[in-house]
């Protein structure tokens, strides 16, 4: 370990942590995972064997104090995020913490005053961003290759067992923040709103169908955007038959991506205008970089590019916070069964401090 690593610690020792793991081992020339915490010591030292992490603790503070890493990675459930990630900042440390990253509009408030107070930032955990097919498309969408953005369908159809929410944080409002929107189909509507642009306009509808949960399982939405294109959005954790799926035409081509949690180069598909000779185009649409499947590593070697620039890292502030507004206008919408406009909540709706309004 040398002086210009730097220094991680990892909150939360469950099934996602892994992720983490694997992506500060993918970037061990520039990281080091030096503790974990967890609040079950035999939990947190376990994995700390199973990882060779020198360091345990099972208390945050104590171990901000005594490590003073300069990167926070938070694994926990989603309905303590928002404390811990105001903790990590102002013990000094930079955040990166899984999805979803606060409960509402009004707890994203209060890390980004935390990040000006501070000076750390704090990202959400949206790794499908960063894969080297998602960055081919930015590119090509953000220089006008495929024309504008006319129609989209996004897609996240898994299946989740009665038994998946037998856990007792899931399925409910106060500790999971949502259903199959917030904790399932956040990742490809995150990915869709990323390439299609700025949102303007959502109509929502959701039940729960078949889990006995106080949330959602099944969610659908209609989307307008500020470049006059539509899209659709369905969420469910109830599809035997489980895929993600987007689909997005744009004024000469049209792409498609198909896959489950992680995509490759080869999920992708790209077609061109019927009945037109447009093979060099689509050719040079088809010619992705090198592989890079979307992860949390791909996530990470951005997020340290940045922190060593010293710069907001992809992610945080102004880039997380549409999509947080986003979720809590499709569960007003939703809920109230009207359409929510983008900018309408603010503090005083009672969609500003809990995503179902309570």
């Amino acid at each position: 370990m040398t002086d210009q690593w730097i220094k991680v610690a990892i909150i939360g020792t469950g099934g996602i942590a892994r992720s983490h793991v694997a992506a500060t081992q993918h970037e061990q020339d520039r990281v080091h995972l030096a503790a974990a915490v967890d609040i079950d010591a035999d939990r947190v030292k376990a994995f700390a064997d199973a990882h060779a992490i020198p360091h345990t603790y099972t208390d945050v503070a104590e171990m901000l104090a005594t490590e003073t890493p300069r990167l926070v990675m938070i694994a926990t459930p989603p309905g303590t995020h928002c404390d811990l990630i105001v903790q990590s900042l102002e013990a000094g440390a930079w955040v990166l913490c899984e999805k979803p990253l606060c409960a509402s509009l009004a707890e994203m408030d209060r890390i980004e005053d935390a990040e000006r107070r501070t000076g750390n930032y704090c990202s959400s955990v949206f790794q499908w961003r960063f894969g080297s097919g998602g960055q081919h498309l930015k590119q090509l969408i953000e220089s006008g290759a495929l024309g504008r953005p006319l129609v989209g369908t996004c897609n996240t159809t898994w299946y989740r067992t009665h038994e998946y929410y037998a856990v007792p944080w899931r399925g409910k409002w106060a500790t999971e923040l949502g259903g199959c929107t917030m904790g399932h189909g956040i990742h490809a509507m995150d990915f869709f709103l990323w390439l299609y642009g700025q949102w303007e306009e959502v109509r929502a509808m959701m039940g729960t169908l078949d889990r006995n949960i106080e949330v959602e399982d099944v969610s659908m939405c209609m989307v307008r955007f500020a470049n006059g294109a539509m899209g659709n959005i369905t969420n469910s954790v109830l599809s035997p038959r489980e895929e993600s799926y987007l689909r997005m035409d744009f004024a000469g081509a049209t792409v498609e991506l198909t896959h489950l949690y992680s995509y490759r180069n080869e999920s992708w598909r790209f077609s061109g205008l019927p009945g037109t000779d447009v093979s060099a185009d689509v050719a040079q649409w088809q010619a992705l970089p090198a592989e890079i499947p979307s992860s949390h590593a791909a996530q990470l070697t951005h997020y340290v590019d940045a922190m060593q620039r010293g710069e907001r890292p992809p992610v945080s502030g102004p880039d997380v916070r549409p999509m947080i507004e986003f979720l809590a206008s499709l569960y007003k919408s939703a809920i109230t069964g009207q359409p929510v406009r983008r900018g309408e909540i603010v503090a005083g709706d009672p969609f500003y401090r809990a995503m179902n309004g309570a």
